[in-house]
């Protein structure tokens, strides 16, 4: 059940003797471990033959696997604004990389006031200082893989170590100095596996001697899609610089020259292989340089793998695995060279297609799968009714606690809406929105007037645009109008349509200094 305010409702239900009323015993603690661009397709659960995920599939053995998880907003800051939310970015105000509004109601802070102890760990990203947290120690922007400095409200500090182990030591370390008459929520947030896919010496060792398969649209020529495809600068082919592709500068250089080097596209490059040197160009470049991107990435995935085993171990050491649910997640999806592509954006399935994996003792059945549809504004509501704390109305996720106990809800979705406003943006990707239900999506590029419509039952890599055939003139007509209710019911009114924020948080930098901005980067607002 929704409710418009939370306080008085606390107060009516702890003297009902509502869940708000049960001990810390009682009341599941809430481990949120969310990743930065993980594919779906990178998981072996998700069927995956190019690397094996053993402690995600594990997690998702243990309670069950949504295979129709999706984000309404496929880019980082806007992903996090919605997960804190439980709003689509028209209505939280985070379309783009501008700074979240702190002030503003999030799941964070009504656990926080329902009697949890609540813990932010890792990549924040969201520009402001967090709010609504007991303990919060955070990534400064995108965050560094080595060596990797972060911010508590008192300030700064180095932490030795690699990312992905220095944010699990850190989520332990909270966990261990939590006070114990509370349940806790701790929402732990890797930088892995994002851009530069700089992976630790062991995982990239794994993969080192390895041939990646490529996938089958990696070569796509975006013949039926000339909207928005042939513009993008996300290519394999013609977009990883130098230092994506780990390259290493000639000596003597400033840093300025070092990276301006090191932002070259390069489109010749001189490799060695068994002691001879050799020139590669052309079609010959471009699989070495998915090689490259590939192995880079996965090892990162496999680094995140590693070290959520290692947690959910110190869970079970700790006597807690049986009374924490585990959420495992990742912001929005990522292409591994399917259409050409990595980065993210585009409705396409490989970018708008989420992993979510739910582990819950004694309530979830292990080893459930379920194809109902998950959007990522379904997460505040669920981490709330597993609280046993009212949804607020304005909320637009639903709990999804009902689909991880095994029931089909009346009512439920089977569509979803997606919006996408930063254009051109980073990587010249076009604003877009669109609808997908279970068997065909829909996409607008409205500033073009283009569309696009997908098969994906005959078509699952979305590689005919059928929007033109004339067979498809009833079927248009029908998912244009769920697209309209759809906007209707979420309130799309285009207020950010045509003006952006510009302030933005990719910069790699946090827009506020502890003991300033206007909210105050305190540990518990």
């Amino acid at each position: 059940m929704k409710w418009f305010s939370l306080p008085w409702t606390v107060a009516l239900a702890l003297c009902l003797g509502s869940p708000l009323a049960l001990s810390a015993a009682e009341r599941p603690n809430i481990l949120f471990i969310m990743t930065d661009d993980h594919a779906s397709h990178s998981l072996s659960c998700y069927g995956s033959k190019i690397n094996q995920t053993p402690n995600l599939d594990r997690l998702g053995a243990d309670g069950i696997r949504f295979d129709r998880a999706f984000v309404c907003n496929s880019i980082c800051t806007p992903s996090r604004a919605t997960v804190l939310t439980g709003k689509y970015s028209h209505l939280n105000g985070t379309p783009v990389f501008n700074l979240f509004d702190g002030a503003q109601q999030t799941v964070a802070k009504l656990l926080q006031t329902g009697g949890y102890h609540t813990m932010m760990v890792g990549k924040w990203h969201l520009g402001s200082a967090p709010t609504g947290f007991d303990y919060w120690n955070i990534l400064p922007g995108q965050g560094r893989y080595f060596d990797p400095i972060l911010y508590t409200a008192e300030g700064a500090r180095v932490h030795p170590g690699y990312a992905t182990e220095v944010i699990t030591d850190i989520g332990i370390e909270a966990l261990k100095n939590r006070p114990k008459d509370k349940p806790f929520f701790m929402m732990l947030h890797h930088k892995a596996p994002h851009r530069e896919w700089q992976p630790d010496a062991v995982n990239a060792a794994k993969f080192a001697n390895l041939t990646i398969p490529e996938p089958a649209s990696l070569r796509d020529d975006y013949a039926t899609r000339p909207a928005a495809l042939p513009e993008n600068a996300q290519t394999v082919r013609r977009d990883l610089t130098r230092r994506d592709l780990k390259l290493t500068p000639p000596e003597n250089l400033t840093q300025q020259e070092k990276n301006k080097w090191l932002a070259v596209k390069p489109d010749e490059l001189e490799i060695e292989q068994n002691g001879v040197k050799k020139t590669l160009t052309g079609e010959e470049l471009f699989a070495w340089k998915y090689q490259k991107y590939m192995k880079d990435y996965l090892a990162c995935v496999q680094g995140v793998d590693d070290q959520v085993g290692r947690l959910r171990a110190w869970l079970e050491t700790e006597g807690l695995s049986k009374n924490t649910v585990v959420i495992y997640t990742t912001d929005n999806g990522f292409f591994l060279g399917d259409n050409g592509m990595y980065d993210k954006r585009f409705m396409y399935e490989p970018s708008l297609r989420i992993p979510l994996l739910v582990s819950w003792p004694g309530v979830i059945k292990a080893g459930s799968a379920t194809e109902l549809f998950a959007i990522n504004a379904d997460y505040a509501p669920t981490f709330l009714d597993m609280a046993g704390l009212p949804v607020p109305n304005d909320m637009q996720g639903r709990s999804l606690v009902p689909v991880l106990k095994g029931e089909s809800p009346k009512g439920w979705r089977s569509s979803m809406y997606y919006r996408y406003y930063h254009d051109p943006g980073h990587h010249n990707t076009r604003a877009h929105y669109g609808v997908r239900t279970q068997t065909h999506k829909l996409i607008y590029y409205w500033k073009k007037n283009a569309w696009e419509l997908f098969d994906l039952v005959k078509d699952p890599t979305e590689q005919q645009n059928i929007y033109e055939a004339p067979e498809s003139a009833g079927l248009i007509a029908t998912l244009k109008a769920e697209l309209a209710r759809l906007r209707v019911e979420l309130k799309d009114d285009d207020q950010f349509a045509n003006e952006i924020p510009k302030d933005g948080v990719d910069g790699g930098v946090l827009k506020w200094q502890p003991g300033q901005g206007p909210n105050g980067p305190t540990a518990k607002q």
